[in-house]
């Protein structure tokens, strides 16, 4: 797959694509990124990329030009037609199945805004997906970017050092998209915290019912919707109903 980034700042992205384990899936070409500067579509002597407001108002807002001949440049680089998408604060929220739909896909065209936003003619004639962190705003669409990216890389054959170990993560369908159990490691005792003993036991069937009910505690005090979620779709069982019915 491949991602094409319209960026101010490719720079921003060097960490993520050369440290840590999913370095490896674009290492070894699986997550393919490529970079676009709309500043190099700018025309005159500054190459301006922004302009201010009409109607007025603070910030500066990118111009859709440079912007849509970065994207022309783009397209006709590419041979498959894929989805051109916008980091904003109106985009849907970003969740494990559209990293997993994103994670089998060919990839996309990923639109990094900066300052106040983008000239919506620019979003009207060329956008079409949206794609929020959250409620809050970023000086950036980089950071979005990055964080997508992780996540598809990380869902690729190989890149984690244990075959499915993404399969255990919080709100993975595999697991009833509920959130994960806690994680003990060495030493047993630390700092007058012990480890569950359950987990000492070695007693596979049991520790696999406590990892069940820890996440589903967590679930249902932290994220409650979960819960109904993976009720109205079938995927809680008796054990799990009943095991819910004491916590109340």
């Amino acid at each position: 797959m491949r991602f094409d980034i319209v960026t101010l700042f490719p720079e921003l992205f060097a960490p993520l694509l050369t440290s840590g384990i999913t370095r490896r899936a674009f290492e070894s070409g699986q997550v393919d990124v490529k970079f676009a500067n709309p500043r190099d579509f700018a025309v005159g002597n500054y190459k301006r990329v922004d302009d201010r407001p009409f109607g007025g108002g603070p910030g500066m807002v990118m111009m859709a030009e440079p912007l849509t001949q970065c994207l022309h440049h783009i397209q006709s680089q590419r041979t498959d037609p894929v989805p051109v998408v916008l980091f904003s604060p109106v985009g849907k929220p970003l969740n494990h199945a559209m990293v997993s739909r994103w994670a089998e896909s060919a990839g996309a065209i990923l639109i990094c805004g900066r300052y106040e936003g983008i000239d919506q003619r620019f979003i009207e004639q060329h956008v079409t997906e949206q794609i929020s962190l959250g409620d809050f705003v970023l000086s950036g669409g980089e950071i979005a970017a990055m964080a997508l990216l992780d996540a598809v890389a990380r869902l690729q054959p190989g890149v984690l050092n244990t075959a499915g170990s993404h399969q255990q993560d919080s709100f993975n369908p595999e697991l009833d998209g509920l959130l994960d159990c806690p994680h003990y490691t060495r030493p047993e005792n630390w700092s007058g915290r012990v480890v569950p003993e359950v987990l000492l036991t070695g007693h596979h069937v049991n520790i696999e019912r406590w990892r069940r009910e820890q996440s589903l505690t967590l679930t249902v005090r932290l994220r409650p919707e979960l819960i109904n979620q993976a009720r109205q779709d079938g995927r809680l069982s008796p054990a799990d109903e009943t095991f819910l019915s004491r916590l109340f």
